[in-house]
């Protein structure tokens, strides 16, 4: 009996925290206009402070993917702030997405990075990213060093600057010697910029994540065909102390392994 009392109380206490929770949609200014933000905020007492995450979207993704949306929701349940945003040229952004390079969305990141740590109620900022916004969140925590508290990479994309070294992206060839000033996608009726692979071809993308001095945390799929694993396992290996998830069977966006790809986030964010 008392133990079921107990499960009732915790139950409701939950339902207190998300009905007294804030989530507002904010702009932030980024490297090319201004960045559409999504905030969610536990309750907190006057002068009390919580920890913050960034989570960012992957190459063609925006901040409202299922698998983002709910680790931020899971987040809150924990008493951890979160902004999950839109790159330039993505979603509800400014921007056009031909414009888009790494380094532009790691100065979009930059900037959600100095938003938040402006916020009072902020005591510290990790950062989680899916794909191509792993790229940015291993690059940005490398650069920031000790700022970053936590960083989560999930199915990071350092595949990125192989695919444009050999001239390949999303099943489209080109000639990577002499990159065309557009190379037209086939998927979303996108167009990408010349200028996101002469970028991509010299990026150091292990380099500067290895200068992270904070904690990091990998998680990736063995059936991931867009990005091979050990692209992955690099990160975990060259930061000492590192975390490394490797799910059996799941693919590049975990959708059959949700949750578990969920878990891990959380639990490493909130240990």
């Amino acid at each position: 009996m008392r133990k079921i009392k107990s499960t009732i109380l915790a139950a409701l206490t939950l339902i207190a925290l998300n009905l007294s929770a804030k989530t507002d949609t904010i702009q932030v200014k980024g490297s090319v206009g201004m960045l559409s933000a999504i905030v969610q905020k536990p309750e907190l007492q006057p002068g009390q402070k919580c920890q913050m995450v960034i989570i960012a979207h992957g190459f063609m993704g925006n901040k409202n993917e299922p698998l983002l949306k709910d680790i931020a929701e899971n987040l809150l349940k924990k008493g951890v702030a979160s902004i999950r945003f839109d790159f330039n040229g993505h979603g509800q952004s400014e921007g056009k997405f031909e414009h888009m390079t790494v380094l532009n969305e790691i100065e979009d990141a930059n900037c959600i990075f100095n938003y938040v740590s402006s916020l009072d109620y902020v005591k510290s900022v990790s950062m989680v990213g899916h794909s191509q916004g792993g790229v940015v969140t291993a690059m940005l925590s490398g650069q920031l060093k000790n700022k970053i508290k936590k960083a989560v990479l999930l199915a990071p994309a350092a595949v990125l600057r192989d695919d444009a070294i050999r001239g390949t992206i999303m099943g489209v060839m080109y000639d990577a010697a002499n990159p065309p000033e557009e190379i037209k996608l086939l998927f979303g009726n996108l167009k990408l910029g010349g200028n996101y692979v002469k970028i991509a071809q010299t990026l150091p993308i292990y380099d500067t994540a290895r200068q992270f001095t904070g904690q990091l945390c990998v998680i990736h799929g063995t059936y991931d065909r867009v990005v091979p694993y050990t692209y992955g396992e690099r990160f975990a290996y060259e930061h000492k102390g590192s975390e490394l998830h490797i799910i059996n069977g799941a693919d590049h966006g975990f959708s059959q392994h949700h949750n578990e790809a969920i878990k891990f986030t959380i639990d490493y964010l909130t240990k």
